[in-house]
Parts: C-alpha cells; sequence; structure tokens
C-alpha cells in the first residue's frame, strides 16, 4: 500500500475491508461473469439443441470455473483494450480458453446486460451471505449480551433534552435491538432478480434460432438455478428495483446503526456512560486528558456516506432511457463503495459498543436527581382514583421546578383519596418509576436470540 489512492477504502480503511474485494473489484466482476458465461454453456448442453460437449470440454469449462487467475483477468483486460467492449472480451477469451468444437454457443442469444445483472445479483448474494449479515449478527449479539446484562439498570431518560420518566439502560438499548433484528430478517430474505431475455427483452435472437424451444421456461429455470428470481419482462436490462429495495433495507439499517452512535454518543458526553481508556492512546494533541468517542463519530460518517451513495444508486438505477444507457454501467462499479462504507460503519459501531462502561451509582444519583419525573405517575395514579384534573395540580407543582421528593410526599397528605392511593403514591421513587423495563427486555431478547437461531 503506498498511500496515495485517491479513495481512504482502498488507503487508510483497506485493513479493515480486505475480504471485500471478493465482491467489489473488477476482477470480482469479471472472473463472475465468466460464471454466468460457463454456468450458461452448460445448461444449454443441457437442452440437446447443440451437440453434446465432449468429456474433455466439460473438464475446460470446470477447470475455467474453479481457477480464474490474474493472467485470465489480464487477458481479457488485453483484450477490452483493443475492442472496447467488457463481456465481449469475457466472450473472446473464453473462446481462447475453452477451445471448443464449436465455440459459437458461448454467449448464444445474450445481450451483455443478460450477463451483467446475473453476475451482479450473484456478487450481492454473496456479499449478503457471507459478510453483510455476518457482520448485522455480530452487533446483535452485542447488543443481546448488553441488553441481557443493564434490562435492571435504572436509566436516566429525557424527551426534548428535558427530565423524563426513567428506564433502564437494557431497554434503550433493546429498542435498537428490536429494530435491527426486524432490518435483518428483511435482509435476510430478500432476494435479487435476474433477467436472461436478449437485447430488447423479447428473447427474439433465441427463438429466430430455435423457435420451438420453451426459451421463457429455460430463462427462468436458468437464473433460478443461480438462486435469483426470475424477471420475465424486461427492457434490454433488469429494471434493478430489486437493487433499490435492498438498498433501502441497508440504508434502514445504517440510520437505526447512526441513531444508536448519536444516542451512547449523548450518553457518553452526559456523563451517563463512561469510556474505556486504553493506555496507548491519545484523544487530543493538545488536551491531555481527552478520551473521544471517535468509533461512534466515525461509525455516524461512514452512515453518511453509505446513505448517499445508496440514494444516488436507488435513484439514477430504477431510471433508464427507452431500452437501455450506458450511464447504469458507470453507476453500477459505485454499488461497492456504498456497501463498504456501511460495512466500515457497523465494525466502528462494534468497536465502540467494547469501549464503554456502566457505574451503576452514578446512574441512581442521575436518576434519583429528578424527582418531578414522577408527576406523570402521580397524576395518572389520581385520573385512576377519579380526582379531578390531577394533571393541573401536578403541572403547577412540577413543570419548571424541581421539587424534592420529600415535598412530592408532603403534597399527598391533603388529597382527597383513600389511604391505599396515597401509600402507593409515597411509594414511587425515580429508581423504581421503569415500568415493564425489564419485561419488554426479555421480550426483545427471545426474539432476537430466535433469529440468532435461524440464521
Amino acid at each position: 500500500m503506498t498511500e496515495r489512492e485517491i479513495s481512504p477504502l482502498d488507503g487508510r480503511y483497506r485493513a479493515q475491508l480486505a475480504e471485500l474485494p471478493v465482491y467489489f473489484s473488477e476482477f470480482a466482476l469479471m472472473k463472475t461473469r465468466c460464471e454466468v458465461e460457463l454456468a450458461y454453456l452448460e445448461a444449454l448442453d443441457r437442452t440437446g439443441l447443440f451437440p453434446a460437449l465432449t468429456d474433455d470440454e466439460r473438464r475446460r469449462i470446470e477447470n475455467a470455473r474453479t481457477s480464474f487467475s490474474d493472467n485470465d483477468f489480464a487477458r481479457i483486460v488485453e483484450i477490452e483494450r483493443e475492442i472496447h467492449h467488457d463481456v465481449k472480451a469475457c466472450e473472446l477469451f473464453l473462446r481462447e480458453k475453452l477451445e471448443l468444437v464449436q465455440p459459437n454457443r458461448i454467449h448464444f442469444g445474450l445481450t451483455s446486460a443478460d450477463v451483467n445483472n446475473l453476475a451482479y445479483g450473484l456478487l450481492l448474494t454473496r456479499f449478503r451471505d457471507e459478510q453483510q449479515l455476518p457482520r448485522l449478527r455480530s452487533l446483535i449479539e452485542h447488543l443481546v449480551d448488553r441488553v441481557a446484562a443493564w434490562k435492571s439498570v435504572v436509566f436516566p431518560a429525557r424527551t426534548h433534552g428535558q427530565p423524563a420518566s426513567p428506564t433502564t439502560l437494557g431497554k434503550e438499548l433493546a429498542v435498537f435491538l428490536s429494530r435491527l433484528v426486524r432490518q435483518a430478517e428483511q435482509l435476510e430474505a430478500h432476494r435479487f432478480r435476474g433477467k436472461l431475455t436478449g437485447a430488447t427483452g423479447t428473447y427474439v435472437a433465441f427463438v429466430s434460432a430455435f423457435p420451438s424451444f420453451d426459451w421463457i421456461a429455460f430463462s427462468e429455470g436458468f437464473v433460478a438455478s443461480l438462486g435469483l428470481e426470475p424477471n420475465r419482462c424486461t427492457t434490454q436490462i433488469e429494471d434493478h428495483d430489486t437493487l433499490a429495495e435492498y438498498f433501502a433495507i441497508v440504508s434502514r439499517i445504517n440510520n437505526i446503526v447512526a441513531d444508536l452512535d448519536r444516542d451512547l454518543w449523548e450518553y457518553l458526553s452526559r456523563g451517563d456512560l463512561r469510556q474505556i481508556s486504553v493506555d496507548t492512546e491519545v484523544g487530543s494533541s493538545t488536551m491531555p486528558h481527552k478520551v473521544n468517542p471517535i468509533r461512534f463519530e466515525n461509525s455516524e460518517g461512514n452512515v453518511a456516506v453509505s446513505n448517499a451513495l445508496l440514494h444516488a444508486l436507488s435513484d439514477k438505477l430504477t431510471q433508464s432511457r427507452m431500452q437501455r444507457d450506458l450511464s447504469d454501467t458507470t453507476v453500477k462499479r459505485n454499488i461497492g463503495v456504498a456497501l463498504a462504507h456501511s460495512h466500515l460503519a457497523i465494525g466502528q459501531t462494534l468497536r465502540g459498543l467494547e469501549r464503554f462502561g456502566v457505574d451503576e451509582t452514578v446512574l441512581e444519583r442521575a436518576v434519583n436527581s429528578s424527582p418531578e419525573v414522577l408527576g406523570e405517575g402521580y397524576q395518572t395514579i389520581l385520573r385512576a382514583a377519579g380526582v379531578d384534573d390531577p394533571y393541573e395540580l401536578l403541572r403547577g407543582l412540577t413543570r419548571g421546578e424541581r421539587p424534592t421528593l420529600e415535598r412530592l410526599r408532603a403534597f399527598v397528605a391533603d388529597l382527597p383519596v383513600s389511604d391505599e392511593i396515597k401509600e402507593r403514591l409515597r411509594g414511587l421513587s425515580p429508581t423504581g418509576y421503569v415500568g415493564l423495563s425489564e419485561t419488554l427486555c426479555e421480550a426483545v431478547l427471545a426474539d432476537a436470540k430466535a433469529w440468532l437461531d435461524r440464521a
């Protein structure tokens, strides 16, 4: 690495993304194009429309699929440099490589968009299954551990930045856990669509050569064999709607992660949580005391870049002039950039989660410092007891004020309610006023663990 790369993905963050070039590189794309062409060759052979491949030809096809090399890629690039067409270069390379008796069956009836859309579908499916879902699983597992550990740890809540009814730290994290599990289920269930319909989506070249063959059934069976959902009716290009749907799921995951980042950043800045320092690190070039929540900040920044690209990709790729234009090809080369920034973001959040701790004494002190939050409980109990407009009674006592717990309990003495209601009111305390927080944590944990067991 020379540190002269244009993109930080290939420079500063290269080590954190070492596994992604397998999915998002020119090498990966060309290798997968060849894979599609080879699978198509074998599918054509099974139709009986051409003379059967020889055993030697089948071995050469298998070898080409399993041993695609740097030299193979270099040869394709060399051909492309001369003819200025990437998919055609792939076809010509395979003609050289395979030495078939009937090489015309290579790329038979296809347009480059047939090969490209299937290659991207394969690459994205593999990235989702092999990298994206496992990383999301790691984040969910981290949150499961923390929700379980902190489900009963009382935590100060704020609405509009002001003290509000307390909660538990576990419950606050359970909100993010619940949201992420829902999106993980959608991500896991998502299927990319693929097309094999020819130059303008009419199958006309196929039908012209073999009019009586069921090309629609063949096309849909081939696309399904690659793990993709067949798109029967298209223009020259696949419409990319399922790409946009996928980007929307990823964008929602990004937003949930950024929302978590910001909340944890706020908790750390207020002192509700404490950062764990590392002796060898520094937080400022001039202020030696600093320990900064840089991982959450880094994650938030990568989410911003990822989502900007995902939104641009969704808008662009679902629109095409007439049958197609080449602007989509240029744009699709940035899919990996968008997903890499999302991958980085989740990785940074995971690292941030490992670097903070909890001081329950500090949290209890913070919650007890705002006894006015019991005003909600007081007025709600009094409503149930039939007291006339208890909201106004408590508003006058607590709004904009910081009454002590003793003053609140003294307020109860003259209320026109039974002794049992008075005792219930006096029994309220800020640290005990957390409702069903623990129960909610248990329910979310059950859902999360069920998904983890299935995934």
